[in-house]
């Protein structure tokens, strides 16, 4: 995967997470996985599809996804993660994904569409498979709240 892919979807992370409530949104570090990694707590799974094939995920912890959604919704609090804090989570990743799309078309990349979220909850250690040779992983501290982005492009 072309690094420079990755570049779009970092700017529309950090773009977006201010204009839902974060003030902080600072890239920790980025590393290299195989096509099958391990997360625990929630995972957001979106596909691109167009000229550029691939996955988004967002993951974090499950007790910083009570945080993130709580953060979301103006400081209401979260002690379950129910419909509501899952639809938050989903809603953030639409709003990163479809401005990803946006950011492409500033560099001549026209006719992507992005899938509807799928959420995925592990209360263990669950592993993830894409079909993809490589993924990239950047680790993003957003205020106080820990979030992987993982992108797989073909």
């Amino acid at each position: 995967m072309d690094v420079n892919m990755l570049n779009p979807v970092l700017l529309s992370f950090k773009e977006i997470l201010p204009q839902i409530g974060f003030q902080n949104v600072e890239k920790q570090k980025v590393s290299l996985l195989t096509s099958t990694f391990s997360y625990q707590g929630v995972i957001l799974n979106i596909a691109m599809i167009g000229v550029i094939k691939g996955v988004i995920l967002i993951g974090m912890e499950m007790e910083d996804a009570k945080k993130f959604a709580s953060k979301m919704m103006m400081g209401m609090e979260v002690k379950e993660f129910d419909a509501l804090a899952q639809s938050a989570i989903s809603e953030m990743g639409n709003m990163v994904c479809a401005n990803t799309c946006t950011q492409f078309t500033k560099i001549d990349v026209q006719g992507l569409d992005i899938s509807p979220p799928t959420l995925m909850m592990s209360d263990g250690i669950s592993k993830v498979t894409l079909p993809v040779p490589q993924i990239i992983a950047v680790d993003f501290l957003c205020d106080d709240i820990p979030v992987n982005i993982y992108v797989g492009f073909s």
